[in-house]
């Protein structure tokens, strides 16, 4: 029971952290500490996408799985909800490409207005 709690816990980590890739640049914009837990994040999240690696969380997720005796990801809430959002059906290379390219373009768009701010905060100093 315990292992299958925990591989519940890490799907539901996995896509808060997929969340967090694709849209913390905003918390940036409002907190600017986010940026050093952000950036590393979406620099993983891009290599993922574009390298085609496999997260490790979600082989830690499938150790959780087989050490509480499941063999796949039938049942209950996390399974048919949560997964499908992190694992479509028909990811491809190209997808995950796509994927990959729309982390940089949100999140570029977002550092590139914090990158503003600072110069535009960084000028009114100097005048």
């Amino acid at each position: 029971m315990l292992y299958r709690l925990g591989a519940d816990g890490l799907v539901l980590f996995h896509m808060l952290f997929i969340v967090f890739v694709l849209f913390g640049g905003l918390l940036v914009l409002k907190w600017r500490g986010a940026m050093w837990w952000h950036l590393p994040a979406m620099s993983w999240g891009m290599a993922v996408e574009f390298l085609h690696l496999t997260c490790p969380l979600t082989e830690w997720e499938n150790r959780l799985r087989q050490a509480s005796g499941l063999a796949g990801y039938e049942g209950g809430f996390i399974e048919h909800y949560i997964w499908p959002i992190i694992y479509p059906a028909g990811l491809t290379p190209g997808i995950q490409l796509v994927l990959g390219s729309v982390v940089v373009l949100v999140n570029g768009l977002v550092y590139l207005r914090v990158l503003r701010q600072w110069q535009a905060r960084r000028q009114q100093r100097i005048a």
